[in-house]
């Protein structure tokens, strides 16, 4: 029985127990849907995160990785990488490397230290704080065959002038980027929208503070669904940022859901990013709108529709 052909018929019996699922003559149906464009690869590279298959693949992130590859897609991401075992972070960097799938980013962090006043005060501790995490990010990255990770320099001081706090996060950066670079990794940084206080909020800013670092080892992580929030004008930042932007992520807004669930259309974004040669990976980033095997369905079905571009 061929490996797509069994991860079909695993799922279908899972899914039998999954609440809302009526029938097994329903879900067949919807596996039926899903299997018609099975192995197709899509014009971009999307990268999925663990857990949004788990309704056809199970809970397993390997067999989900495996899964997904047989539905088109080529990348994950996995933003709790590095709290993972040694032996976990081997073992889906294999897998991966078995079905020639690539890595996207994880979070440069060992505790939660970018999320409180960090990089923007200056102090040494936090500089040293993103030294380490640089460090073990490095070894991490060799075991899951990672080349991007994300950093967030953290909340504003408010005791400081903003030029100050600008200056203090490159300094910082800059000492996290020399790890990187030397090492062929790159810090990804990424503007959000989910607090106020958060320092690194808007594309231009990112795209300042880039240059300022002036390594290969830092670029702009573009979560559109951010900018969205924050700016909007979203092909027209994209164009503006172009020459920094190393990684890309995708959310519809409002809803953070799949493409289609909201206001931005994607399928012209999509179009766009191609058209200006992109190669990289735009992490799914958002959570899926529907519940169970139909919800799986919506998203992949989503996804067929927004690339379906050219």
């Amino acid at each position: 029985m061929q490996r797509r052909n069994f991860f079909r018929n695993t799922a279908l019996a899972g899914a039998a127990m999954l609440p809302g699922v009526k029938s097994i003559a329903s879900t067949t149906q919807q596996h039926n849907a899903l299997s018609d464009l099975t192995g197709k690869t899509f014009n971009l590279n999307y990268a999925f995160h663990d857990g949004m298959f788990g309704a056809t693949a199970g809970k397993d992130f390997i067999d989900q990785i495996k899964w997904a590859y047989d539905q088109g897609f080529r990348s994950i991401e996995d933003n709790g990488m590095m709290g993972r075992s040694v032996e976990e972070q081997e073992k889906i960097g294999n897998a991966l490397a078995k079905l020639g799938m690539q890595m996207g980013v994880f979070v440069v962090t060992t505790d939660s230290w970018h999320w409180k006043l960090s990089l923007t005060t200056g102090k040494q501790e936090f500089k040293d704080v993103i030294v380490r995490d640089c460090k073990t990010a490095v070894e991490v990255a060799k075991r899951c065959n990672a080349k991007w990770m994300t950093v967030v320099p953290g909340n504003y001081d408010h005791s400081l002038p903003i030029d100050i706090q600008t200056g203090n996060v490159i300094t910082a950066l800059r000492l996290g980027a020399e790890v990187l670079e030397k090492n062929g990794l790159v810090m990804v940084l990424e503007p959000l929208s989910d607090n106020p206080d958060l320092f690194l909020r808007h594309s231009e800013q990112t795209h300042m503070i880039c240059k300022a670092v002036n390594s290969s080892a830092c670029k702009i992580l573009f979560d559109m669904y951010h900018m969205q929030r924050n700016e909007g004008d979203i092909i027209a930042h994209i164009n503006r940022c172009w020459d920094e932007i190393g990684y890309m992520q995708i959310g519809d807004n409002p809803g953070r859901k799949e493409p289609g669930t909201g206001e931005m259309n994607y399928k012209n974004i999509f179009k766009h990013i191609y058209s200006k040669g992109y190669k990289g990976i735009l992490g799914m980033e958002h959570g899926i709108s529907g519940k169970g095997v139909e919800g799986v369905q919506a998203l992949i079905k989503s996804y067929r529709e927004a690339d379906s571009f050219l």
